[in-house]
């Protein structure tokens, strides 16, 4: 594995590689963006790049860390870095709603804004009386 990192103001599309053959980009709050690229040597061998991308709002650039991954780590990559995962999610913040956090589609995603799996329920302090309207027909309760 290996590191590069960069302060170079610019978007993180402008100096990526051409060579990618696959890229995933995942927002992450209003500040970063983890890409996932899958790149090629010259020798058609393949390694996988993890890039963080932080804006910075006072001159607008941005901070990058990048990681290369090669094929030989990538098992250990993922084993360690599902066990660190399940340990924060088991033995550190079982409680926690990870789940609340999932955005299938970012594109609709506006941070701030409240996440709703469900549809909405209210909660009632008092029992409400509710009335038998089983002989109303449908064109009396329209509105």
């Amino acid at each position: 594995m290996a590191y590069e990192n960069s302060t170079n103001p610019g978007s993180y599309a402008e100096s990526r590689n051409p060579d990618s053959i696959f890229s995933k980009r995942v927002k992450a709050g209003k500040r970063r963006t983890y890409f996932f690229d899958v790149r090629a040597t010259r020798g058609n061998d393949y390694f996988i790049t993890i890039t963080e991308s932080k804006k910075r709002f006072e001159d607008g650039g941005y901070d990058r860390h990048k990681m290369f991954l090669y094929k030989e780590d990538f098992n250990k990559f993922l084993a360690g870095l599902t066990d660190t995962i399940n340990f924060v999610k088991t033995d550190l913040m079982p409680n926690f709603d990870f789940d609340a956090f999932n955005h299938e589609n970012d594109e609709d995603y506006i941070p701030g804004a409240p996440v709703m799996s469900e549809a909405p329920v209210a909660i009632l302090n008092e029992p409400v009386a509710v009335e038998d309207n089983s002989s109303v027909t449908i064109d009396e309760w329209k509105m």
